[in-house]
């Protein structure tokens, strides 16, 4: 029994069942305590890869995801990936190896502060320095991930808390060599040191803390907002990711907002809650429809740069505010109701209290009318002919042939926005992206997690070429692993949403521009299948055979689809 077999026997009981990681020496004892129990381990190619499998698993399943990462660079190299889980609001258990305890700050392998580096973005970190605390400080990181507003934690592991302790002993005798009153008072030291390290590991307290409860709904502010929703004439809701948080219930809190009948927006992950076709779902003409309504609620969705910091709705307009953060509760501008509560449950709770039938009328089919129209501009300008692929035709013709159970994953900048004009996710937790820090990278660790926990799913990974760069060699993961998901990447070798403008405001493309590389071929030389799409009139053929080859062989599939140059998102620039 060693420090690894006691992790793994924590991780068993938070019902965890795949761990992801790079292995390193620093944490090998946990990463075969893992295996021993049974519990999936998934090695990655970059240590990022792990967070953001870590991240979508935890998103798809409601239980924290694992990252398993060695020392120093490989702590250090998962820097963007905690902290975009934390912007998301994801729990997530990351644990870094570290230099043995009594080696600290004299100059061992990869030896780094981890508190200060990490204490930003994190919601707290943990440090183990005895065996016998293993346990009940993993224990208390569980709990902590998932308590209040969810979000990272990071668990420091050193080295010599991990190996068995016969081991330990015989590695730190081998720091001290002669017979001088210093060797030996050194080697008394560590004969100490080590005598305290292990001594209690026999007996180990499996008393497991719970996460604290979430916020829960309070009735005299479900009365308030009954009232306010009696009077109003033109209310809108807007729904984050945030309102997914409880994955038990988001079918529930999806048949909520259908009750309630309010003209609704899905932000980030809530992509998908309501199905592809709903009388009270809008996709378009968001900011207008915020300048028209008397009433605004913002159900785990802050007024930052997605709302203009809040001037995206009127001064005058009634604005409910329903966040688990009270940070982002009020966040640039303070609501007129501010509700500090998990939305999903309060969402709920709104609906059994709302017993009014064919509210809004008027104001539901305007604004259909509106979306329907934006709908069909942008089939329209699908239809326009061009060199290379019309992005806007590519996905339109995805948006025809993809299952209704297929997961979406986004990883890009341009063609990614442009696809969520038009792709529509048919079910609840089916579109993933980063969420509110627009990190590139995320589309490998994502579908990793996707395909993993759902794989009877097809998942599908929407790239674009610069976000391609940060993780095709996970296609080397993906084959290793068995994980036949599919990319499709869109290929107009640039940089394309800071090109765009960037050229014209500044007449200078320095460093937005890439080449048409043959990706395709690229996946095959790590074994998984690679397609080229050139030409329109080949897009349906191209994407049926991906499906198939994905099913059939299940291995990886890559479409590398060329692309025109397009100014549909033109003036897309934002601060």
């Amino acid at each position: 029994m060693h420090g690894g077999n006691q992790i793994a026997e924590v991780l068993q009981r938070q019902g965890v069942n795949t761990v992801f990681t790079l292995c390193g020496g620093h944490i090998s004892p946990i990463l075969t305590g893992c295996n021993e129990k049974g519990i999936r381990v998934v090695d990655t190619r970059h240590e990022a890869t792990t967070v953001f499998a870590a991240d979508a698993m935890a998103r798809l399943s409601g239980i924290p995801g694992v990252a398993l990462v060695t020392a120093g660079p490989g702590v250090t190299n998962t820097i963007t990936a905690i902290k975009n889980a934390q912007l998301a609001q994801s729990p997530i258990v990351i644990i870094g190896g570290a230099t043995a305890t009594a080696l600290k700050g004299h100059g061992a392998l990869q030896d780094i502060e981890l508190e200060r580096l990490l204490k930003s973005i994190v919601k707290k970190t943990f440090s183990v320095s005895r065996v016998k605390s293993i346990v009940p400080i993993f224990e208390k990181a569980f709990a902590e991930c998932q308590s209040d507003v969810p979000g990272p934690v990071f668990i420091e592991c050193p080295v010599d808390v991990l190996y068995p302790e016969s081991l330990v002993r015989e590695l730190y005798k081998q720091k001290t060599h002669g017979h001088s009153l210093q060797s030996k008072i050194l080697n008394a030291y560590l004969n100490w040191h080590v005598n305290r390290l292990f001594s209690g590991a026999d007996h180990l307290s499996l008393d497991s803390p719970k996460p604290r409860a979430r916020r829960s709904t309070n009735p005299s502010q479900i009365n308030t907002v009954v009232k306010k929703l009696q009077v109003c004439q033109r209310p809108i809701l807007l729904v984050g990711s945030q309102a997914l948080l409880n994955v038990q219930s988001v079918n529930e809190t999806a048949q909520a907002i259908i009750s309630l009948g309010i003209p609704t927006y899905l932000t980030g992950m809530a992509r998908g809650l309501l199905g592809k076709e709903q009388d009270m779902q809008l996709h378009h003409n968001r900011r207008k429809a915020l300048k028209e309504a008397d009433l605004v609620i913002a159900a785990g969705v802050p007024c930052d740069f997605r709302l203009n910091y809040g001037s995206h709705i009127r001064s005058k307009t009634d604005l409910i505010g329903i966040n688990l953060s009270q940070h982002d509760l009020k966040l640039n501008r303070k609501p007129n109701l501010a509700i500090h509560a998990d939305p999903g449950d309060f969402l709920q709770q709104l609906a059994n209290h709302w017993h009014t039938k064919e509210h809004w009328q008027d104001w539901r089919s305007r604004l259909k009318q509106q979306d329907t129209q934006r709908t069909v501009e942008i089939a329209q300008q699908s239809t326009h002919s061009t060199k290379k692929i019309n992005p806007l035709d590519l996905f339109q013709q995805l948006n025809t042939i993809i299952s209704d159970d297929a997961i979406i994953i986004a990883d890009g900048g341009d063609f990614v926005a442009t696809a969520s004009y038009i792709v529509k996710p048919a079910k609840p937790l089916s579109w993933l992206d980063p969420g509110v820090f627009g990190t590139l990278g995320v589309g490998a660790g994502f579908a990793l997690a996707a395909k993993l926990y759902h794989p009877e799913k097809p998942v599908w990974i929407i790239y674009g070429d610069g976000a391609l760069g940060y993780s095709i060699a996970e296609f080397d993961t993906f084959v290793r692993h068995g994980v036949a998901v599919i990319a499709l990447v869109g290929n107009d070798a640039s940089w394309g949403q800071v090109a765009r403008d960037q050229i014209e405001i500044l007449k200078d493309p320095v460093a937005t521009q890439l080449h048409h590389t043959d990706y395709h071929h690229v996946v095959k030389g790590f074994g998984a299948h690679g397609l080229l799409l050139e030409h329109s009139d080949s897009i349906k053929e191209t994407l049926l055979q991906a499906m198939t080859l994905s099913s059939d062989s299940k291995i990886p599939v890559l479409i590398n689809a060329l692309l025109s140059k397009s100014d549909f998102r033109k003036g897309s620039i934002s601060m």
